[in-house]
């Protein structure tokens, strides 16, 4: 199930089960550390934008987390932390703060998410206001 590397659609953090969601922070942590720049087919649109932007991608991921009574370690929510085996950023330049994050967050690579959670037999309804409620 974690074998497959990606960033859910911006608009499906807040619905995700706690596993993908909890699977969303480690493939982020990984991404900000020593995963930075390694080529994989489904993240690779990741690497042509600032790392910032994965910084506040992750910023959601952790917020939700909070909601839902996780405690990501607060280290990550410095932008230039790339966790413990990754030297930190001397320097980062903050970038604008976009709607959704990745431009490549279309209504396509939403619908592409929502596909593969099927596949993994989890249906969700953007509708729906809370993913754990059945």
């Amino acid at each position: 199930s974690g074998a497959d590397v990606r960033l859910w659609h911006q608009s499906l953090i807040k619905l995700l089960p706690r596993q993908q969601l909890l699977g969303q922070h480690r493939e982020i942590t990984a991404l900000r550390g020593l995963g930075w720049g390694r080529k994989h087919a489904t993240v690779d649109y990741v690497f042509r934008h600032s790392p910032y932007k994965l910084f506040q991608f992750h910023i959601l991921v952790m917020d939700e987390m909070s909601s839902r009574g996780y405690h990501p370690d607060p280290d990550w929510r410095d932008p230039l932390y790339r966790g413990q085996r990754c030297k930190s950023y001397d320097q980062l330049k903050a970038v604008r703060l976009t709607s959704p994050i990745y431009p490549e967050h279309t209504t396509a690579y939403l619908e592409e998410c929502l596909e593969n959670l099927r596949n993994k037999g989890i249906i969700i309804h953007l509708s729906d206001p809370d993913p754990d409620v059945q």
